[in-house]
């Protein structure tokens, strides 16, 4: 396993020395007619990298995964342009790309970033909508890219320090929902976007894909039509993503999302279904009845981890280390742990119900909704949408004054709000990628490209890859959401039904009680953990020497947070959980 990396500069030695300093394996072996640029693998770290290949005078390397690839080859054909049969899914998008712009990226579904020499210039391309991550950053007058960042913190010439104006972001977020990375200078290539680097330190950036609204009007009375598509769309992802001549494996939590891809895969797949829960213990609320329910519908062989909170303390740290960037969510030790079983097993891919909610409209839209009803603009509480969805989310935001120090407040003085994230969607004005006319799509569109690109995909890909698994979400395909974006509105969130049109297109499938349960989500014990397990790591990590020589949070803020004072109640565990992933995470990368 290996993860790539790819570097420009003034002479063919200085690319190579930059690379082997971010621990690259070998030469390249890149044409002579390409001086002053190097690609590389990096072994020993979880990924599915390979290369370099060369097509069309092009050379690349790229961790790809393709679900469309006979209508790649396809299209190639058409062209009198057909690759080799035993071509790679790399070297196949490189293929596309070289010989088609930015439109043969377009139509290719899957996984993916590919880094290109074209010409002088070193060209970067993200999949849609971002299950692959690519960084990149430019020191010593060289442009460096790589799926590691850790590779980039190697990299001496760049001299990475922490980015407090990212630490803002996470804080707000619970991940980093944009280009930004806590490294300074490293920045991230952003889904459906290729971007070209030159020699001069200039870049340009297109994009190759963004989800459009497509709504008829007027909007048709009988929704059948745009149900039964939806159903086709959502049988052809799933079984594109199918493995193949191996059981499938399925991540079932119980909720509507995940129950219909293990459904639709219990239909579509020639060979057995095996599905997977979490327990946190019989004393919790849980959705195992569920999930139970879904697994004796569908006949899958059925397995239910139990997750201790002994265990979450004893790998908390292992898990953080394992994403590029923080994820402050408290199920990524479970997420690893199923992954370890799903491998154990000796599965090669897991599918998953992730992108239900930021495609179709689950239920945390409806506080924005609901404060787009009773604002009262100009009034003295009124909000604007982008300060109501970040208040929305109910992280950190607002505590930032109180949980950092006064030098690391001084030093974000003037530094670019977080608002800027999603501001730009959050809008029917303008025109550009961003533009939606009506709320709902806007709301969608952000969770999309925020949390959907930088927090359910990236920690859904580090995690499993981690094991040699792939993990793959039917949801995010880019004809289902270009499909969610072209129906109404009101099919999407229907009276009091949220992902109704999900819901339909899939109930024949599954039972009444599934299809019509309201969403609760996973009942994580945080709370527990922090006062049990995880007490003394909290107090020995947050309030120990490391982190006090940091100077990054107030020692008495973080030492009420652990004490549950103050008006955190009730969701002071969430906050302090963010605190700790984000110290974890600094730690790992000796930030």
């Amino acid at each position: 396993m290996a993860r790539l990396c790819a570097c420009l500069a003034a002479t063919t030695g200085q690319a190579r020395a930059h690379l082997d300093a971010m621990g690259a394996l070998g030469p390249g072996h890149v044409p002579a007619e390409v001086p002053g640029a190097d690609l590389a693998l990096i072994p020993g770290e979880h990924g599915r990298a390979e290369g370099p290949f060369t097509a069309y005078g092009r050379t690349a390397v790229g961790e790809v995964t393709l679900h469309n690839r006979p209508a790649l080859l396809a299209a190639l054909a058409a062209r009198a342009a057909a690759p080799p049969p035993d071509c790679s899914d790399g070297e196949l998008l490189l293929r596309c790309w070289a010989l088609l712009g930015d439109a043969g990226v377009a139509p290719a579904e899957g996984m993916f970033v590919l880094a290109v020499l074209d010409g002088p210039d070193l060209v970067l391309i993200r999949d849609h909508v971002g299950a692959r991550t690519l960084f990149y950053a430019r020191a010593d007058t060289a442009w460096a890219a790589s799926t590691s960042l850790r590779a980039l913190r190697r990299w001496p010439a760049l001299g990475t320090s922490m980015n407090l104006s990212a630490v803002r972001s996470f804080l707000t977020f619970a991940y980093l929902p944009g280009e930004e990375t806590l490294l300074t200078g490293v920045r991230e290539v952003l889904p459906g976007r290729v971007l070209r680097l030159r020699r001069d330190g200039t870049s340009t950036e297109t994009v190759h894909w963004e989800p459009r609204e497509r709504i008829e009007e007027p909007v048709p009375e009988d929704p059948s039509g745009h149900v039964l598509a939806l159903r086709a769309l959502l049988e052809r992802a799933t079984a594109s993503r199918l493995p193949v001549a191996e059981p499938a494996a399925v991540l079932l939590s119980g909720g509507i999302d995940s129950s219909l891809v293990t459904a639709l895969a219990a239909k579509l797949h020639g060979h057995p279904v095996h599905t997977y829960s979490i327990s946190f213990g019989d004393d919790l609320p849980n959705e195992l009845g569920y999930s139970g329910l879904v697994a004796a519908h569908c006949h899958t062989r059925h397995r239910v981890l139990n997750v201790s909170g002994a265990a979450v303390a004893a790998r908390l740290a292992e898990a953080a280390a394992l994403l590029d960037s923080p994820v402050g969510d408290p199920l990524t030790v479970p997420n690893l742990m199923l992954a370890e079983a799903v491998a154990a097993d000796g599965a090669s891919v897991v599918l998953n119900g992730e992108g239900g909610d930021p495609v179709f409209g689950g239920p945390k839209n409806l506080p924005m909704l609901v404060q787009e009803m009773h604002r009262t603009p100009g009034a003295p509480w009124d909000e604007d949408r982008a300060t109501a969805y970040l208040r929305s989310y109910r992280k950190c935001w607002t505590d930032v004054p109180d949980l950092l120090t006064a030098p690391a407040l001084e030093a974000l003085r003037g530094a670019p709000d977080p608002r800027r994230h999603v501001a730009p969607y959050l809008t029917a004005d303008g025109a550009g990628p961003y533009r939606m006319g009506h709320l709902l799509n806007q709301l969608l569109h952000c969770n999309l490209r925020t949390k959907g690109a930088h927090h359910i995909l990236t920690k859904v890909e580090r995690l499993t890859s981690s094991q040699g698994v792939e993990g793959r979400s039917p949801l995010f395909d880019r004809s289902v959401v270009d499909h969610a974006f072209a129906t109404p509105p009101s099919f999407k969130l229907r009276g009091t039904a949220e992902k109704w049109i999900l819901k339909e297109a899939v109930r024949d499938l599954l039972p009444g009680t599934v299809v019509d349960r309201p969403k609760s989500g996973m009942r994580v014990p945080v709370q527990q953990w922090l006062t049990g397990p995880l007490r003394d790591l909290g107090q020995d990590l947050l309030l120990g020497p490391r982190s006090r020589q940091r100077g990054l949070f107030r020692p008495e803020t973080v030492r009420g947070w652990l004490r549950g004072e103050g008006a955190l109640l009730p969701r002071q565990g969430g906050k302090l959980w963010l605190v700790l992933t984000l110290e974890l995470w600094l730690r790992s990368y000796d930030v």
